[in-house]
């Protein structure tokens, strides 16, 4: 490539960060005679250094290299206006670009830059421009040594040997890589070099940048430098996944697949640091990419590794309005929120859900229902089951358990007066639809309550013989203590009103009699949990005979006609189930058993 010559060039923030005029020098492909470097420019490089940031490093490497080679090539003078301290506090590398063309402008200087929008700024101003193309380096990241395949994680610190955690999430050792013990200067070589990669990389960032912190994301490397003053040391922690699922590698139910696929939309993933929740974010993510829906991404940093068919964005470049606004006009159909850790992430969570869009949200937890607790104090009550409907918690790389919301109006466990009652926020394990907690304000506060479901024996023996007295009334009864003085009976709705009887009448003798008060609620019928049952059936003269195999003897089913409950029965000791024909509900099931209508479930 022909060398270009110049009397006199300067360069601006871009052409000082990408190192861009030594390199020009080693390639022999410009000459000049004399460079000329703004002061602003090294006031600015002082003012990063002073705050720890990546520009201040690479911009004192680069004027060290051009010290070096100004050696009998060509002369470097120092000329500008230097800012003031509180200036620079204020003053961005745009605006540190602007002064940098005006002295080029005034010294009628080139300008070398790196920069396209500068290049077409000066050019609109007469100014002489050399540009240069950003190009891709293809630096080795030095840390990567330490990884290999089995690596979650390596930690450097001065004045300590590098240490590694192998193996997977739930399952890990704390290894000791080498003896050696690192001194500052080896930590800072390994952080400029890693600000160095992030800085001239395609698939590499500088995601966040502190006086006392920077995080990194390189491929699928998230780096976090610490340095003093914040640390007592300069430490560096780089965290890789070690393993790629997809969702259908967790053994999920197909209930929860289902709910995942046709109906969660407020999903929160919850388990401890290190548990692999950005692991089963990431496989969601990839399942919904693959069901042909609109999926986007919020991180702190970006670290999912997800294909190219997935807006990946960062909050920590934009504000959580601006967020909120992309999001809304672009339509997704999912959104994945990879670590929501302070109030403003809470808040945002809730208002793309309560806008229609369906949402999955990452959060640190040490048990399930603390992942709900956290939304308490920031989010009214009465929306956080319009906002969160499913609560996978993670531990140890699998799904653990799973947790749904709905709001109902009751009394609370453990309360006994009907005027008690108020909205509470039932909270079941997905998976048995058992009852674990009830949320609800109490005065003032807003309260989590474990719910005890197990039955002593006196109401175990109490249960039984109320379910046996609501026999009379409907072949279907569950009965549910509250209490010791009181209990609730569901039964099916068209009984409910002869139970009850006329202005009350009835229940008032029954409770009376029984010694209990009692709330008569419809009973929901739940398919789950039920087993169909194949049986043969043979119609006598007087009989429809159900024949089942003797080992459901003695068993409770429910017929069904047309997926409509009919009856409940128990199997003989000889396996059959007798009904006699000649009377309404034995017409029904004559007529279902010949149309093919008939079905019969095992109740658990």
């Amino acid at each position: 490539m022909e060398q270009k010559y110049f009397e006199k060039v300067t360069l601006d923030t871009s052409a000082l960060s990408e190192g861009v005029v030594s390199k020009l020098l080693e390639e022999n492909r410009i000459a000049f005679d004399e460079l000329i470097i703004p002061e602003a420019l090294v006031s600015e490089v002082e003012y990063q250094i002073e705050q720890n940031k990546a520009f201040g490093f690479l911009g004192i490497e680069e004027l060290e290299k051009l010290k070096v080679l100004s050696s009998n090539k060509f002369r470097i003078r120092f000329s500008g206006r230097k800012p003031s301290h509180f200036e620079l506090e204020r003053m961005s590398l745009f605006e540190m670009d602007s002064m940098v063309r005006d002295l080029a402008y005034d010294e009628g200087a080139c300008l070398i830059t790196a920069n396209r929008f500068q290049e077409k700024l000066a050019l609109s101003k007469g100014i002489d421009v050399f540009f240069v193309k950003p190009e891709e380096r293809a630096q080795e990241l030095e840390i990567g040594k330490f990884f290999d395949e089995h690596t979650m994680s390596v930690h450097l610190r001065e004045n300590n040997p590098v240490y590694a955690k192998k193996g997977v999430p739930g399952n890990w050792s704390f290894v000791k890589l080498s003896d050696k013990l690192l001194t500052r200067e080896d930590v800072f070589g390994f952080s400029r070099n890693i600000i160095e990669v992030a800085s001239s990389q395609k698939n590499a960032f500088i995601e966040i940048e502190r006086q006392g912190s920077t995080i990194v994301q390189i491929e699928n490397f998230r780096i976090v430098i610490i340095k003093p003053p914040l640390s007592d040391g300069w430490e560096i922690t780089a965290v890789r996944p070690v393993k790629k699922l997809s969702l259908y590698d967790y053994n999920l139910s197909e209930k929860l697949i289902k709910r995942i696929s046709e109906q969660a939309e407020g999903i929160l993933i919850a388990g401890a640091p290190g548990h692999g929740k950005s692991t089963f974010a990431q496989a969601l993510a990839e399942f919904y990419a693959s069901k042909q829906k609109i999926v986007k991404t919020i991180e702190a940093p970006r670290d999912l590794v997800l294909p190219d068919n997935i807006t990946q964005y960062a909050i920590s470049y934009g504000s959580p309005q601006e967020i909120h606004d992309i999001l809304l006009l672009s339509r997704p159909d999912y959104t994945i929120f990879d670590e929501m850790r302070n109030t403003a992430d809470f808040q945002l969570f809730a208002d793309l859900r309560l806008a229609g869009i369906g949402l999955a949200g990452v959060v640190h937890a040490t048990n399930p229902i603390d992942a709900i607790q956290r939304f308490l104090g920031r989010i009214e009550l009465g929306v956080i089951p319009q906002i969160i409907d499913t609560v996978i918690f993670i531990k140890n790389g699998t799904v653990h358990k799973v947790l749904s919301l709905q709001m109902v109006v009751k009394v609370p466990s453990g309360m006994t007066e009907a005027d008690l009652a108020r909205p509470v926020v039932a909270v079941t394990d997905f998976e048995t639809s058992k009852l674990e907690y009830e949320i609800y304000s109490y005065g003032e506060e807003t309260v989590v309550v474990p719910v005890k479901t197990e039955k002593s024996p006196l109401r175990e023996l109490a249960s039984k013989t109320m379910e046996d007295y609501f026999r009379a009334y409907s072949d279907e009864v569950e009965i549910d203590f509250v209490s010791d003085n009181k209990c609730i009976v569901r039964v099916p709705a068209n009984k409910i009103a002869a139970i009850i009887g006329k202005q009350g009448k009835n229940i008032d003798y029954i409770e009376k009699k029984l010694g209990i008060s009692i709330d008569v609620q419809e009973l929901e019928r739940k398919e789950e949990g039920k087993e169909n049952l194949r049986f043969d059936f043979e119609i006598t003269k007087n009989n429809i005979i159900l024949k089942f195999k003797q080992k459901y003897a003695g068993r409770n089913i429910d017929i069904l006609v047309d997926e409509e409950f009919l009856m409940n029965a128990n199997i003989g000791a000889n396996g059959l189930v007798k009904i006699v024909k000649k009377n309404k509900i034995g017409k029904i099931i004559e007529d279902a058993l010949n149309s093919g209508k008939l079905n019969v479930v095992l109740r658990k």
